[in-house]
């Protein structure tokens, strides 16, 4: 086969999955902030949310576009140490997902806020075991709690969210303690914003950003 044309059905196949299931997380209505959600502090300050949607690479460039986020690193949650690597994880057998560690200033933004990004924009959390083209539980929709306040916070807005049906099928995200949060290889690490020619960015994670921006636009940094 040329390789013009494998390359045209490679783009196409991406098209697809991405028009089917990335594009947006396809809410019934517009997703409403946190009924119950923590103050903004009266400083600055550093606090930090893991969070599991998919294939991080989608996931850390949305929230590298968030005001008030002051890091993003891609790597693994729930398994251990010694399985906390791509091809491993990759098996779907190590109990890690691919997550987002995101240390942010609650002067500027909320842990609710955050949490209203990633339902909304950052992934679709009703897919169980996936996200797009991307099939496993490595790639479950799952928030890490590090404290009692953001399990509440957690917690409460996902049963906000279906008791308001803001979704046409049930929130199947996992709200789970934090033990500890592995950072992935470096190649991982931007790799939206190193590659935004990749097919798989060009249809996965670029629209992300885009509607990110279209949706949020207060929150929204380039």
């Amino acid at each position: 086969m040329r390789s013009s044309t494998r390359l045209a059905l490679i783009l196409l196949a991406s098209l697809l999955a991405a028009t089917a299931c990335n594009a947006k997380t396809n809410p019934v209505m517009a997703i409403p902030a946190p009924a119950a959600d923590a103050s903004r502090a009266a400083s600055s300050g550093r606090d930090t949310a893991v969070l599991s949607g998919g294939c991080f690479w989608g996931v850390q460039a949305v929230f590298q576009h968030v005001k008030g986020v002051i890091n993003a690193t891609s790597g693994y949650t729930g398994g251990s140490a010694k399985t906390a690597e791509y091809e491993t994880v990759s098996t779907g057998e190590t109990g890690h997902a691919e997550s987002v560690e995101i240390v942010y200033d609650p002067s500027q933004i909320t842990y609710g806020e955050l949490l209203r990004i990633f339902f909304s924009v950052a992934h679709d959390p009703t897919e169980l075991n996936r996200q797009g083209p991307d099939d496993g539980t490595q790639y479950r929709s799952a928030i890490w709690y590090a404290n009692d306040g953001q399990k509440k916070i957690a917690e409460s807005y996902i049963a906000q969210l279906d008791q308001e049906k803001v979704f046409s099928h049930r929130i199947v995200t996992q709200v789970t303690p934090l033990k500890q949060f592995y950072p992935a290889e470096a190649y991982h690490q931007n790799y939206a914003a190193l590659h935004p020619d990749n097919p798989y960015i060009v249809f996965n994670d670029a629209p992300k950003v885009s509607h990110l921006k279209k949706e949020f636009p207060d929150l929204y940094a380039k």
